[in-house]
């Protein structure tokens, strides 16, 4: 039987549920997402979310409020008389009368096996912690913050080189098909939920830009995973001198290495730099304002000689402190 829904979400992340939900012949009676944002070098345009795009080229109604708690967008909520509402990385909370206004409620995926990374941040969180596997779970929606019970759930290994971009696009897929299903078995009413387990609870914390500069000191297992845990976006960096002052370079794909010296000494032509205990080799770089380069391509412009040193970051990146260590 297929339902009225209001979808809501915003990145690309939750794109593969919307296409899904439409796919699979229910009711899309609006779509909720984060209003067009400044974009450009010099913020002169603005752009739509990925959510917004494909929802106006599938012929849906789209609604962008700045803040739900606005005056008559609970009203308007209510009149479109849903059976549920999906929300995949929409950004804003939800308030209580969005909640109770849909006939079977909230449904939420999220990219983490909670209790384990709850907030804003689950997939990088996780990788940065070192985990070995993540995953997405159904969860039907309460006041707090990713406390709801879970319906139903889907597990992913974290390969030792992953980034957060392709862990992302594995789970958005996964995510997509686990949400159709659920959605299926409410049709039926038979949609069954088990609360959270009370023990192994964490938080990911939004992503600030002043943890994503590299710190040598830390352990080369630490360093690797902050890299790709970071990668691309918004990216980890250290800076280097290629002969007219130190300038930024994002890292976006490294793996461990042999060696050890000074945190921070490049070891070898090719891009070996020591950790505070071992070591790691870049494998992809880029530089401001240029694109992405395999390691090979990027020494051949830009020369970065064995035994420098590399300044050191801040240390503010430790996973330890966002709210919790590795399974």
């Amino acid at each position: 039987m297929a339902l009225r829904v209001v979808f809501m979400g915003t990145p690309e992340f939750a794109v593969p549920t919307l296409s899904e939900i439409v796919g699979q012949g229910h009711e899309v009676v609006a779509v909720y997402s984060q209003p067009p944002r400044p974009a450009g070098r010099r913020g002169l345009e603005t752009k739509k979310s990925p959510v917004h795009e494909i929802a106006e080229r599938l012929g849906l109604t789209v609604r962008t409020p700045e803040r739900l708690k606005a005056d008559g967008e609970a009203d308007f909520f209510v009149s479109l008389g849903a059976d549920v509402a999906v929300v995949v990385a929409y950004g804003q909370i939800l308030p209580r009368a969005f909640l109770a206004a849909p006939v079977n409620g909230a449904l939420n995926l999220h990219a983490s096996l909670l209790p384990r990374w709850r907030g804003a941040a689950p997939i990088e969180r996780a990788i940065m912690a070192g985990d070995a596997e993540t995953g997405v779970m159904v969860m039907q929606m309460e006041a707090g913050l990713d406390t709801g019970p879970v319906a139903m759930a889907e597990r992913l290994p974290i390969g030792p080189d992953a980034t957060a971009g392709e862990v992302t696009e594995r789970l958005s897929r996964l995510g997509a098909d686990l949400m159709v299903r659920a959605l299926a078995a409410l049709s039926r009413g038979a949609l069954a939920t088990m609360p959270q387990a009370a023990e192994g609870v964490t938080y990911a914390k939004k992503i600030e830009k002043s943890e994503t500069r590299i710190d040598w000191h830390r352990p080369a297992a630490e360093v690797h995973n902050h890299i790709r845990g970071l990668s691309p976006d918004p990216g980890a960096w250290c800076e280097m001198d290629f002969g007219k002052g130190p300038e930024r370079v994002k890292i976006i794909r490294s793996t461990l290495a042999e060696g050890s010296g000074v945190p921070g000494t490049v070891l070898d032509d090719a891009l070996a730099v020591a950790c505070g205990a071992g070591a790691i080799r870049f494998t992809e770089l880029q530089r401001a304002g240029s694109r992405a380069m395999k390691a090979e391509e990027f020494l051949r412009g830009s020369r970065v000689a064995a035994g420098i040193v590399l300044p050191r970051g801040t240390g503010e990146g430790d996973p330890a402190k966002q709210g919790g260590g590795g399974a």
